[in-house]
C-alpha cells in the first residue's frame, strides 16, 4: 500500500484499479451524491472507464497532488477520498480541496481531519501559496468544513453543470472559498 499521509484516524493512500467496488459503492449512495448529481444511480463503467483512469493520471504528472482514498485506521475501511490538485487552468502552487465520503463517515470530524492534514502538507512541503475550496450554495456541511479549515468565503458563482441540476438548490448557485500560506501560517499562530 502506497501511504501518502496519516492523520490520527485516517490513512490516504493511492487508487488502484481494484478499487472500483469501493468507488461504486460510494457513488451509488442518492445521500452522498445529492448535491452533485440529485442522487442519481452510479455507472460502474464511467467510474472504471472514467474515473479510476482521471485519479491514477494526477500521480504521475503531479507528484504530490492527486485523488487519495481515505482509510480509516481502526478498521482498515473505506471511507471515501479526499483530493487536493489543481485544477486544469489554476496554477500548479493553487490546488483545489475537495472530499466525497460515506454516509457512515458524516458527523464524526474527518473531513475537517483529512483536509487539514493536506493544507499542511501542502502548505509545508509541496509549496502550495494558496488552495480553493468549492461546492453548492445550500452544501451547508461543507460549507461548515471549509470554515473550521480557516478558509474564507471568496464569491458566490453560477455555471453550468449539467449533473448539478438535478440537485436541490442548484439554482442558488456555487461558492468558493480559499485559504492562502500566510492566512494558514496565522491561523495556527493563533490556536
Amino acid at each position: 500500500m502506497h501511504v501518502f499521509l496519516e492523520t490520527e484516524r485516517l490513512i490516504f493512500r493511492r487508487f488502484t484499479e481494484n478499487d472500483a467496488d469501493a468507488l461504486f459503492e460510494l457513488y451509488d449512495d442518492a445521500d452522498v451524491m445529492k448535491y452533485l448529481n440529485g442522487g442519481l444511480p452510479a455507472d460502474r463503467t464511467e467510474i472504471v472507464e472514467k474515473d479510476l483512469p482521471a485519479f491514477l493520471g494526477y500521480y504521475e504528472r503531479f507528484p504530490g497532488y492527486g485523488f487519495w482514498a481515505a482509510i480509516e485506521k481502526r478498521t482498515g475501511d473505506f471511507l471515501g477520498w479526499f483530493h487536493f490538485r489543481p485544477r486544469p487552468h489554476d496554477p500548479p502552487d493553487e490546488p483545489e480541496l475537495g472530499y466525497r465520503l460515506h454516509r457512515r463517515a458524516w458527523g464524526r470530524g474527518y473531513g475537517t481531519e483529512g483536509s487539514a492534514a493536506l493544507l499542511a502538507k501542502g502548505f509545508t512541503e509541496l509549496g502550495v501559496t494558496r488552495v480553493t475550496a468549492f461546492t453548492m450554495t445550500v452544501n451547508q456541511r461543507s460549507r461548515r468544513v471549509m470554515e473550521k479549515l480557516g478558509m474564507t468565503f471568496v464569491r458566490t458563482y453560477f455555471e453550468e453543470f449539467p449533473e448539478h441540476e438535478r440537485a436541490p438548490g442548484s439554482e442558488h448557485g456555487e461558492v468558493e472559498y480559499a485559504i492562502t500560506r500566510e492566512e494558514w501560517s496565522r491561523g495556527r499562530e493563533g490556536s
